[in-house]
């Protein structure tokens, strides 16, 4: 519950009071002066009991107010310059290298206290946080540059997203190659129905490339295999990829002495060991025993007798039934083969 919500209540409660009681020893209870109590039965009357609410009121413009570029421009000078009092703040902001905005030393104090800086330790303080860490004087590094003594010594190819433009399939990208040493661009719009270029697109433009510096009389020498800028695959066709080197080792690959795989012919020339290299069988599967369980006495299995042959086992008498059995279930008796007592 918000303060205005208690005050609504509170007024709530003295317009309740004043029927019973009357309106003067309710105002009088309540604290509130009489024309008043009056005044909001006018406006309860006419607008109904929300009108008792508070309203939100705006913030008061007073007529000398400073504009809100003057304040900006006054704390941002008292920022650069903490150490200037007042009134020697508001001399030099009337200089005309300063605007000529003239505003009085009580002015200018007042407006610092509003933004809490209207002391010099406040604003020294206020400077001091926000300087930068102090960091080692350092030498300035060289300017990352790519140098082409001649054309076509280096083309950097590049692609550029345009969108989906309509009555085409796909989207639509640019294609763009440059040359580093004349700044000479090449430039084609392709159509890719998979979402980005292939390297058959770029390689196209690679060749056009190749073309026209042959035409001019010079000859392609270099292009980035592979472009960081987005160009997807390889940007070069077959001719112009370089080869690796046959005897150097992939960069992933282990050598091929520390490979784990199959032997090959050449580890047995003789095909001495392949008679005698068998798989191992699987070791047997190891099963838990089963465990013993002990049956009560009346389901033990009883041999089976004869006439002639004498009883191994006498049959159970009543002594050997449970009590609860002979009370609850006597046809247990005769299933069992139990004398009944």
């Amino acid at each position: 519950m918000s303060q205005d919500d208690v005050l609504f209540g509170y007024r709530l409660q003295l317009f309740d009071l004043a029927g019973p009681v009357g309106v003067a020893a309710a105002c009088r209870s309540f604290g509130v002066h009489r024309s008043t109590y009056y005044r909001w039965k006018r406006q309860v009357d006419r607008h109904g009991l929300e009108v008792l609410r508070p309203r939100e009121r705006r913030r008061p413009q007073m007529p000398n107010q400073l504009p809100a570029m003057v304040e900006e421009r006054l704390v941002a000078f008292a920022l650069a310059h903490p150490g200037l009092s007042p009134r020697r703040i508001a001399a030099e902001l009337r200089r005309p290298k300063w605007g000529g905005i003239i505003v009085s030393a009580n002015g200018v104090w007042r407006c610092l206290r509003r933004h809490c800086l209207n002391t010099r330790a406040r604003r020294l303080s206020l400077v001091a946080g926000y300087r930068a860490p102090y960091e080692p004087p350092r030498e300035p590094q060289p300017e990352r540059h790519v140098q082409a003594e001649r054309p076509g010594e280096l083309v950097g190819v590049d692609c550029f997203y345009v969108g989906r433009l309509h009555g085409t399939s796909g989207t639509v990208w640019q294609l763009t190659a440059i040359d580093v040493c004349s700044s000479f661009a090449w430039a084609e719009l392709v159509a890719c129905p998979s979402g980005v270029p292939g390297p058959v697109q770029t390689s196209r433009l690679v060749c056009r490339v190749a073309r026209e510096l042959r035409a001019a009389g010079w000859r392609l020498e270099r292009v980035p295999d592979r472009q960081r800028a987005g160009v997807p695959g390889r940007t070069l066709p077959p001719r112009h990829r370089r080869a690796r080197h046959p005897h150097q080792p992939h960069p992933r690959r282990p050598p091929t002495d520390q490979r784990r795989g199959r032997g090959t012919a050449q580890d047995d020339p003789g095909r001495m060991l392949a008679p005698r290299l068998r798989p191992l069988p699987l070791p047997p599967l190891r099963r838990p025993p089963p465990r013993a369980t002990q049956l009560p006495p009346l389901l033990q299995p009883r041999p089976h007798t004869t006439a002639d042959s004498p009883a191994v086992a006498s049959p159970p008498t009543s002594s050997t039934v449970p009590a609860r059995w002979r009370r609850d279930e006597p046809h247990l008796s005769a299933h069992l083969g139990v004398c009944p007592p």
